[in-house]
């Protein structure tokens, strides 16, 4: 093999590594990046969990990246082991799949009908066809529709210079000979294993294999053995991506390897032990791109069958590898939820995002509502909570603040680009909505320790007032939450209504005071609380307006307000009757 030759091999790998990562990236595009989702919830039982393992690691061409989204799946809680282990069985089919559409390439026609379905032909109409939808069309889905199809003609162009490249092998005693050297089992078994942990890729592996199988010098036996340890290379990307997970999440990552070793050990006993004493010795069969394809298909499948009824011995493994650690934290799963596995997959982050999100707006609406208990029915276990509920609510908008971030840097639809700015937006408001209850438990405290006491038409008021910020909390965050933009409209009438409200409760304080039934030191307190409110109040309004901004595409809040629209006074009416001081 001379040296242009071998440059020639390296830049055919290059170009082959390169389509297949174009091509499985564009089909999981087209497939509208739900295919996560459909995972996650549709892999209910064991067999649906199979088949659907199988169908998504067909669509996106690697068996690793179904494999590292499980384990992610299993880290943050959403799957259990037990289902996790069979969408990988499944995995390990779907990942064959690519070996078959290599097997085009092998296609040739001296002429006629039979020339259209050769690789030159095939390749050149579909980049064609690729380039005019990436180029000329304006839609998002037609040009991943175009990179599928140039990611096609890439691991084609790639796969004929391979060819090329290696054709001169088939007289090089020296390529032989190691030929030869691989069809000792355990060789070859390390060969694959060590080639695939570098290409970090189980069908890139299989397709070189293809392409060296076409210079007609690889048998059966070199080509068994490769196929194999390929299995259990394709292992070390899933391994790594499960480094800093918790022991679940290890564990689904280490049941990956522990299916693709007993795979090797069951397969290789079944051909070296039982068919080929009985007379079944395929050694001498000379493999070609097509025979690669059925003979990997056939051991993933029997692989997958072989094991199916045995999750749970699988998961007994797996745990001898990964132990259980002591104080290994489990205290809050919605942390769990923000893994960065899923940034690859935005529509499933944009989801798990939602999800924690939500849990923020509720603690902060408890914890409002905890604070105003205080008020009335003060104790230091009820304010010591408030404090607490307040650190975590931070401790939310810190890690949804970073993860948003990181999110916000991948491809996202802009669907997700929405939601993920309203999330960004809302985090703030939520923050400060639990600040300001830190301030309603510090007014209650103040009014326990110096025993102040309030005039009846005071408490009467802060009733009102607390049960119309309440009220307009359980509004916003329900719309918030719902996505619900009809609730959202009725946000801005009640956020008048109780700054109307507050504004009226202050004139009577001022009466009182004169009349000297309210003293200086409760108008203090009297005026904070009030201030409290209002601004609590201001907060939903922000949230709920920005959900009808990003709905309506109209980002001048003041007109939005000015509008009156979704009958404002209608609403602002009733809210009046029901809150009157």
């Amino acid at each position: 093999m001379s040296i242009a030759n071998f440059f020639s091999l390296l830049g055919g790998i290059a170009l082959f590594l390169f389509g297949i990562h174009l091509m499985g990236e564009g089909l999981n595009k087209v497939a509208g990046n739900k295919l996560e989702l459909v995972l996650y919830r549709l892999s209910g039982t064991p067999f649906k969990a199979v088949l659907l393992g199988t169908g998504v690691t067909s669509v996106i061409q690697s068996s690793s990246a179904t494999s590292v989204m499980v384990v992610g799946f299993v880290n943050s809680g959403m799957m259990k082991l037990e289902r996790a282990i069979n969408v990988i069985q499944g995995a390990l089919i779907g990942t064959s799949i690519t070996g078959w559409i290599i097997c085009l390439s092998s296609i040739e026609g001296a002429g006629g009908w039979v020339a259209l379905f050769s690789t030159s032909t095939i390749t050149a109409v579909v980049a064609v066809a690729g380039i005019i939808l990436g180029l000329f069309s304006k839609k998002q889905m037609h040009h991943h529709l175009g990179n599928i199809m140039m990611g096609f003609a890439v691991l084609m162009y790639g796969m004929q210079i391979m060819s090329g490249a290696v054709s001169p092998l088939k007289e090089s005693p020296y390529f032989i000979q190691m030929m030869t050297t691989f069809s000792n089992p355990l060789l070859g078994i390390l060969a694959g294993a060590a080639f695939t942990a570098v290409l970090q890729s189980a069908s890139a592996a299989v397709g070189i294999l293809q392409a060296l199988s076409m210079t007609g010098a690889i048998s059966f036996a070199t080509a068994y053995p490769v196929i194999l340890g390929i299995a259990i290379g394709a292992a070390v990307p899933v391994l790594l991506s499960a480094l800093g997970a918790k022991v679940n999440g290890q564990k689904a990552a280490f049941s990956y390897l522990i299916i693709e070793m007993l795979g090797v050990v069951l397969c290789s006993i079944l051909y070296y032990f039982v068919l080929s004493p009985v007379g079944l010795n395929l050694n001498t069969w000379t493999m070609t791109p097509v025979n690669i394809a059925a003979v990997n298909t056939i051991f993933r499948t029997v692989t997958a069958m072989l094991l199916f009824p045995f999750t749970r011995q699988i998961i007994m493994l797996a745990s001898l590898f990964v132990k259980e650690r002591k104080g290994q934290g489990h205290a809050n799963k919605d942390f769990d939820r923000l893994d960065e596995r899923f940034l690859q997959h935005p529509t499933l982050a944009v989801e798990q995002s939602h999800m924690t999100v939500t849990s923020m707006a509720k603690l902060a609406n408890q914890n409002v509502a905890d604070a105003f208990r205080l008020l009335t029915h003060y104790s230091e276990t009820g304010k010591d909570a408030v404090e607490k509920t307040e650190a975590k609510v931070d401790l939310y908008e810190d890690r949804l603040s970073a993860y948003l971030v990181k999110l916000n840097t991948q491809e996202l639809s802009d669907a997700q680009n929405e939601r993920v700015a309203r999330y960004l937006h809302a985090l703030g408001d939520f923050e400060r909505i639990s600040d300001h209850a830190i301030n309603i438990s510090e007014a209650a405290t103040e009014i326990h320790e110096k025993q102040v006491l309030f005039s009846e038409a005071a408490q009467s008021e802060i009733g009102v007032l607390s049960a119309a910020v309440l009220e307009i909390l359980d509004l916003a965050i329900s719309a918030f939450t719902e996505n619900d933009i009809e609730k959202a409209y009725l946000v801005a009438p009640l956020e008048e209504r109780i700054d109307i409200l507050c504004n009226e409760i202050k004139l009577h304080h001022v009466d009182r005071l004169q009349q000297g039934s309210c003293s200086l030191m409760q108008g203090f307190i009297f005026n904070d609380l009030l201030t409290d409110c209002e601004r609590i109040a201001d907060h939903c309004s922000n949230i709920t307006i920005s959900m009808i901004e990003f709905h309506s595409g109209c980002y001048d809040t003041h007109s939005l307000k000015e509008l009156r629209s979704h009958n404002f006074a209608e609403h602002y009416e009733a809210y009046t009757q029901k809150y009157q001081v």
